[in-house]
């Protein structure tokens, strides 16, 4: 009788899951050639009735891969999480790898790498249509908390467009194992695109044209191949990208009546940290509600690995932490992976035309002259925020033959976290040039690296 009960449930279940999609979603069947097993694979197109578009009107997609070579973590089916994702609007495409071995942890990342590109290339399964600056690559078992607001920008610290008086919201995308069998940490990145206000003179008004653009793909994933926060749920960890803190196009922003392009290519605290800290409480707390340990380490690159900075530091400064959102929850970290980037604005200097020209010429713009103000420049690097072995151990990566100052700026900072023996570990020269690690082997020094400081002891095994 009981198992009668059972096997009714079962069917039920199934029925009920069929059901939800038919009525929410489409679906067709197309090929992809997969780069890691040398194959191609069947992909599942599923639209959603109510499809979500972007602010070009380009579909939101998630490119979900399922039946990988290794054990997932959500411990939902897959019809389950499809028809979840189907409901919120994503267009699906599935790719089954039927659990080929060649599918590993350690070898998905130049799949994820060739996934990235084609939808940049607007070719990825023959569609053009697939959005640039909101589409996904999903392993089974994960979910998406997208556009969680973490900050409200002030429109006076960059100045621009002059339109822009009312301070938008911050956000960041946070993808998740659900109903997951162990409790992942959390991997958090600030962009290295910028999102901004954008005012159309045509309409007179200003447009979303530019919110929300943390993971457009040109500038980002597919930009610079890099595949490290996609591949994490294949080492059992969550990850979220954010806003940059600069809410303002990369090139321009000046303080109230000073000089246009003062801010040309850096950020300036308070407003950076402020953003820094909120987000990581944002995090912390979100962790609470979608089943995640608390855990959070930082990942940066570029101009993402300047702001991710911020977050490493032990230093309590009120007027850095008394901002934003869930005052009162931790703003620490426990690990952080920084490429190049700028740490101390006290070193611009040391070498003159080293690639930091924009420094050099605009910094005393904003902060009055080194020489003069030099408590003033220190509050504004991760550097002034460093004052003992509590800083969360990081690891360093770059290549010595990008910009020079940006090795100037590694060694510093390196060596001012050694004298106050914080855990730090290099992996340089993995490439050429302003590049991120994309070898299964350099990756996985990342990966393990988040693994000892994050992670429980079953996923060090």
């Amino acid at each position: 009788m009981i198992k009668a009960i059972s096997s009714r449930f079962q069917l039920l279940t199934i029925c009920y899951i069929l059901l939800f999609l038919s009525l929410t979603s489409c679906s067709s069947t197309k090929k992809w050639t997969s780069k890691v097993i040398s194959s191609d694979i069947p992909c599942k197109i599923r639209e959603s009735k109510s499809p979500l578009k972007d602010f070009t009107g380009n579909y939101i997609t998630v490119i979900y891969l399922k039946n990988l070579g290794f054990e997932k973590i959500g411990q939902n089916t897959n019809d389950e999480d499809v028809a979840w994702l189907l409901s919120q609007g994503y267009r699906v495409i599935e790719l089954d790898y039927n659990h080929d071995k060649k599918a590993s942890a350690t070898s998905i990342n130049q799949d994820i790498i060739a996934i990235n590109n084609d939808i940049a290339n607007k070719s990825f399964c023959g569609y053009t249509n697939c959005s640039l600056n909101k589409s996904y690559v999903l392993f089974e078992g994960y979910r998406i908390s997208r556009d969680v607001p973490y900050f409200i920008d002030n429109p006076k610290i960059y100045n621009t467009p002059k339109e822009y008086t009312k301070g938008d919201e911050l956000r960041m995308d946070i993808i998740y194992p659900a109903n997951a069998s162990v409790t992942a940490p959390t991997i958090l990145s600030f962009s290295y695109s910028n999102s901004y206000a954008t005012y159309d003179s045509d309409k007179g008004q200003l447009t979303d044209a530019h919110k929300d653009l943390r993971m457009f793909l040109p500038y980002t994933f597919a930009g610079f191949n890099d595949s490290f926060l996609d591949g994490l749920p294949a080492h059992g960890m969550a990850w979220a990208i954010a806003d940059h803190p600069k809410y303002c196009p990369w090139g321009s922003g000046k303080p109230v009546n000073g000089k246009n392009d003062t801010y040309k290519s850096y950020q300036t605290n308070p407003d950076a940290t402020q953003k820094i800290k909120s987000a990581i409480r944002t995090l912390r707390k979100m962790s609470d509600e979608l089943g995640l340990s608390g855990n959070i380490g930082v990942y940066g690159f570029s101009r993402g690995s300047t702001a991710g900075s911020l977050a490493i530091g032990d230093k309590s400064v009120p007027e850095f932490e008394n901002a934003g959102f869930n005052i009162g929850v931790s703003d620490d970290i426990q690990a952080a992976a920084l490429g190049p980037g700028v740490f101390d604005y006290t070193q611009i200097y040391n070498t003159t035309d080293d690639g930091d020209s924009n420094l050099e010429s605009r910094c005393e713009w904003a902060w009055g002259s080194l020489e003069d103000n030099f408590e003033l420049w220190e509050t504004m690097g991760a550097s002034y925020l460093v004052e003992s072995s509590a800083t969360a151990p990081t690891l360093f990566f770059h290549n010595t033959d990008d910009a020079p100052y940006y090795q100037d700026q590694f060694i510093h900072f390196k060596a001012k976290l050694d004298s106050l023996k914080v855990p730090t570990s290099t992996l340089i020269n993995y490439g050429t040039g302003h590049s991120v690690p994309q070898t299964s082997k350099d990756l996985n020094i990342l990966y393990d690296f988040f693994k000892t400081y994050l992670s429980p002891p079953s996923l060090n095994k």
